[in-house]
């Protein structure tokens, strides 16, 4: 037994309590943080082996370069068609954002999620993707439904939890769910669209299907149990799902390095598992596009998941009710290195002689009447601050879509309930 007076002379045990760079009234100062050249990273076969490729974890994969062009073997050559369409859905959805915020902040609807500096992760992502693939998001992905020509109406209607709302009120706004267009129903608990896309995945490979399965996570939902569950399945079974964790430095208002980041890359955590790992600069659409295609090719091809860290910054405030200036510098995400997502693939296409500044001013105008006349039809079918007195909800779809057959008790409350709304309206 240790005499106790030689305890009190040991020093004192303490704990490392990770510190963001940067506080509130501190200058923006991502100086810490390298910016590799674009082209520099290897891309291996489809079927290399994850113990070949350790060094992609620590890596970061950039296509697009300072001045707009496309360098390396990362480069999807993609065709102008295609590059334009990705640039067009990322404008719409940073529109469609910017409407959604201000009818939050109008009482129209009591909570939006902004993705903004993000566009290029969800959107080049779900081009990557086959349509009919499942995908399993967070609540920054809804450019995957932007990209796959979901009806801007209908989003804004679950938003606005109106009448037209095919949830019926009964999720969150920005919890979309549609699964023709392959998008799994957001849930609010952290982290269960891992397993759930895993599931999902091996259901397919057991059913002998072609469609694979990808989730997205933040980096701090990466401490969860659910991340670590999920892993340990898909890499036992080789379950074919592509597993993103958008690392974009702020869960709520807790910097990355409490889930770990300052340990490491949140891609190296693939390693443990025995499967490939890969680090991609989230805003560069070519690259995500890339990585994307890697990894699902290689799911397609019954070679088992990839974790992929898309390394991003998150520019506004985790919703409308967060307010960013209370724990980072103000206006930190104007000077993100890795620049603005929608502007370096202007700037590409621009590169190539298939735009200009003349052409982007009228594809903005012509979106941001899209949305307008979207969120006008929209609120023809109410709003938060109109539904309860020019827009009465049918309580009685309280009883539906709960039990495929009804239970007697709740046959009994909703005569009960049918009754008294018949007699109120005597």
């Amino acid at each position: 037994m240790t005499d106790p007076m030689e305890r009190r002379n040991r020093p004192a045990l303490a704990l490392h309590v990770p510190e963001p760079v940067g506080r509130p009234g501190d200058e923006p100062d991502f100086s810490h943080i390298d910016v590799p050249p674009a082209g520099r990273v290897a891309r291996p076969d489809v079927s290399e082996r994850p113990d070949a490729m350790r060094g992609h974890v620590y890596e970061l994969i950039r296509v697009l370069d300072a001045d707009g062009s496309a360098v390396g073997p990362w480069d999807p050559r993609l065709d102008v068609d295609k590059l334009r369409r990705m640039l067009r859905d990322m404008l719409m959805v940073r529109a469609y954002d910017d409407r959604m915020y201000r009818a939050q902040r109008q009482g129209k609807t009591s909570f939006y999620m902004k993705c903004t500096g993000e566009e290029a992760i969800a959107v080049a992502g779900a081009h990557a993707l086959d349509r009919e693939d499942m995908c399993f998001p967070t609540y920054r992905q809804q450019g995957i439904l932007v990209a796959r020509d979901y009806p801007l109406t209908e989003m804004m209607c679950q938003v606005y939890s109106n009448r037209g709302d095919k949830l019926k009120g009964r999720q969150l706004p920005i919890m979309y769910s549609d699964r023709a267009h392959g998008f799994f129903s957001i849930s609010g608990n952290l982290g269960t669209q891992y397993p759930q896309a895993v599931g999902w995945a091996m259901a397919s490979a057991i059913k002998g299907d072609s469609r694979i399965a990808a989730a997205w996570i933040g980096e701090g939902a990466t401490a969860e149990g659910d991340f670590h569950n999920a892993l340990t399945f898909a890499a036992v079974y080789r379950a074919p799902v592509v597993l993103n964790i958008v690392n974009n430095q702020w869960a709520i208002s807790t910097f990355q390095g409490i889930a770990g980041g300052e340990n490491t890359t949140f891609a190296a955590r693939a390693l443990a598992y025995g499967i490939p790992g890969l680090r991609v600069d989230g805003n560069d659409a070519l690259a995500v596009y890339a990585a994307t295609r890697w990894a699902a090719d290689r799911a397609r091809s019954n070679l088992g998941p990839t974790l992929i860290e898309f390394f991003t910054y998150r520019v506004e405030g985790h919703s409308t009710s967060d307010d960013p200036t209370g724990y980072r510098p103000k206006a930190e995400g104007a000077t993100w290195p890795f620049g603005d997502p929608v502007e370096r693939l202007k700037q590409h296409l621009v590169k190539l002689g298939e735009w200009d500044d003349e052409r982007h001013a009228a594809l903005i105008e012509e979106l941001s009447a899209e949305v307008r006349a979207a969120q006008k039809e929209a609120e023809t079918r109410g709003t938060l601050s109109a539904a309860s007195i020019d827009f009465p909800q049918d309580v009685s779809t309280m009883f539906d879509d709960v039990f495929a057959d009804r239970p007697w008790h709740l046959q009994e409350q909703a005569a009960e309930m049918t009754a008294e709304l018949e007699a109120a309206r005597k």
